[in-house]
């Protein structure tokens, strides 16, 4: 099992910036990738970033230039540095771990942190 805790939400005038930590515990060596993802009122969940442990990152199309994910491996903790918001990043935003477990693909999820840009 893996537990994700996340910290680092709040509120922001658009334009601002925030940084979201996700600290990872339990079966940590099965962790394969860690990202985030966020889900607006009446929207579905949409991925955000992703980051694996060789380092590997990659981002949604909308956050591209303005969010960055990194991780301290030292901490079992992953960052989202975002920049420039704008008051669509609102949403809650929910970290994710994919993992293997005894060869079977897992994902665990943390209980999310609300971010509000506002206008």
């Amino acid at each position: 099992q893996v537990q994700l805790v996340e910290s680092g939400g709040g509120l922001v005038q658009a334009g601002g910036s925030l940084r979201l930590s996700c600290a990872a515990s339990g079966s940590i060596f099965s962790i394969n990738a860690m990202g985030w993802y966020r889900q607006a009122p009446g929207k579905q969940r949409e991925f955000v970033a992703r980051i694996t442990v060789d380092g590997s990152t990659n981002y949604a199309d909308s956050v591209k230039g303005r969010f960055t994910i990194s991780r301290d491996n030292a901490k079992n903790t992953v960052y989202l540095q975002m920049n420039s918001l704008k008051p669509e990043d609102t949403a809650v935003y929910y970290c994710n771990a994919g993992a293997t477990v005894a060869g079977i693909g897992r994902r665990y999820w943390g209980q999310g942190t609300q971010v509000t840009v506002s206008s």
